[in-house]
């Protein structure tokens, strides 16, 4: 029950609990602020006050497996999935497999917008940086790996254990997901519990607007910000956890093989990513985006919108709506007036004539004939195109074939510490970072907390001539 009481004081619409309580004869469990949805060793809660639709659909297995298509306001929907992947044991022995596991999923992931949560009983380094020996973890990674799943859960010990006097502690209870949900989801551990499993609160956000289609992609995270002066109590706090969670995990040596080096880059990656979305404040840019975009301004938007929704219940006249629209495009006006007085008054001429080329259309650019060393000249575009194709990626010559890089070189062992890290200080911060958003200004963040494993990465990298699959 502590469970279904904190979810009243958090305020959330559902309580995905797994090896409930299981109820005696003549007793029933009820609770006032939640509707109970019972599967087999999982259950549902479903707030009675919520103004979302949770229609179940039946795709588990002997109730290990809870599916509900949630509908949210607007048209959005999503998929949410209570899990639990346990034996079915009678007196400490087993008499059935893990029913979790034949359910129907490939019925299940159809949905994009999908959340899994549930205690899998699984224990991998690919989720847990403490992770104990790899175990029961199969059914879970290839999961993951079929469906492009995310971990999305904080990395923090879910589950402890106490054995012979011993207490120890895993992760075992998580949230999954798709990238495109990832970003949208907050998790947190930091739940008091009695029991030996923390409770996981995963919070969603949908985007604000009546249904506007606007992006909101996240782009990064606000890096400088966390430098700033009065930012260092934050800077310092955000530090002291990398190092903590780090050192759980040791570098890379000069014996590391090709699968330790790709556990290592897939470590990094994940467990980067996840602790600046925690620490840093994210970048995401949108149509909104603008310059001009002013704080007034967007008050000036909610008043308009407020003004709107209370001429429908008819507490204002339509001309109130149309003066509190009249404000909102003249101080629009006037922010952009004022964005251009400021850019011409501090402006060079250079940048005056660059301004002029994206204030006017653009008209069709040429380029100029080509000629091939042979004298054959290209002037269509397509013909320019691969004669500059064929320059750029010559053909090998017939015969000549690639061989294989001969093992145990020993180049690498020349490359220094400080080559590394110009190499890594002289790229652009501007440069555009790949899926994970980790560019060169978030991976010189983490040469300043822990540029040994960069450097020993890079090493290992260059001995074995591969570069990891992240």
């Amino acid at each position: 029950m502590m469970a279904l009481e904190t979810g009243i004081v958090w305020g959330v619409d559902v309580v995905m609990m797994q090896e409930q309580y299981v109820e005696r004869e003549g007793y029933n469990i009820s609770h006032p602020g939640y509707r109970l949805d019972r599967g087999g060793r999982t259950m549902t809660a479903i707030g009675r006050d919520t103004h979302l639709e949770f229609p179940e659909v039946d795709k588990g297995e002997e109730g290990d497996v809870q599916v509900f298509d949630i509908k949210y306001p607007l048209g959005r929907k999503m998929r949410l999935v209570n899990v639990y992947d346990q034996l079915i044991q009678e007196g400490g022995v087993r008499i059935q497999g893990r029913p979790a596991q034949p359910a129907r999923w490939t019925e299940i992931m159809e949905q994009e917008k999908i959340l899994l949560g549930g205690e899998w009983n699984a224990h991998s380094d690919r989720w847990d940086p403490q992770c104990p020996p790899k175990q029961n973890a199969a059914f879970l990674e290839n999961l993951m790996d079929e469906y492009d799943l995310i971990d999305i859960t904080d990395g923090e010990e879910t589950h402890s254990n106490t054995r012979n006097g011993e207490t120890s502690g895993s992760l075992i209870d998580l949230f999954i997901t798709k990238a495109l949900m990832a970003d949208r989801l907050e998790t947190s551990t930091d739940l008091a519990t009695t029991s030996d499993h923390a409770m996981v609160c995963a919070q969603l956000r949908w985007d604000k607007g009546a249904g506007a289609k606007v992006s909101r992609k996240i782009t990064g995270w606000n890096i400088d910000g966390l430098k700033l002066k009065e930012e260092e109590e934050n800077y310092e706090k955000a530090q002291k956890e990398w190092k903590d969670k780090s050192s759980k995990r040791p570098v890379l040596d000069e014996k590391s093989s090709g699968d330790e080096f790709q556990r290592q880059a897939e470590w990094i990656q994940r467990n980067f990513v996840n602790h600046l979305n925690r620490c840093c404040k994210k970048v995401k840019v949108c149509a909104r985006s603008k310059r001009w975009r002013m704080v007034e301004i967007a008050e000036n938007r909610k008043i308009l919108g407020s003004t709107k929704r209370a001429r429908k219940r008819g507490e204002v006249l339509q001309r109130q709506v149309r003066k509190q629209r009249s404000n909102l495009r003249r101080m629009i006006r006037w922010s952009k007036t004022e964005i251009w007085r400021k850019f011409l008054t501090s402006a060079t001429r250079d940048q005056v004539w660059q301004a002029l080329i994206y204030t006017k259309p653009g008209g069709q650019q040429t380029i100029k004939t080509l000629k091939s060393r042979t004298g054959e000249v290209a002037e269509s575009w397509k013909d320019k195109a691969e004669l500059i194709k064929e320059e750029a990626f010559p053909r090998p010559l017939k015969g000549v074939e690639r061989k294989a890089q001969e093992e145990g070189g020993e180049m690498w062992k020349k490359i220094t510490d400080e080559d590394i890290r110009e190499a890594l200080f002289n790229q652009s911060v501007q440069k555009a970072p790949g899926p994970d958003r980790l560019g060169f200004k978030a991976i010189r963040l983490l040469w300043e907390w822990d540029s040994q494993r960069i450097i020993n990465v890079v090493k290992v990298s260059f001995r074995l001539g591969v570069h990891p699959r992240v």
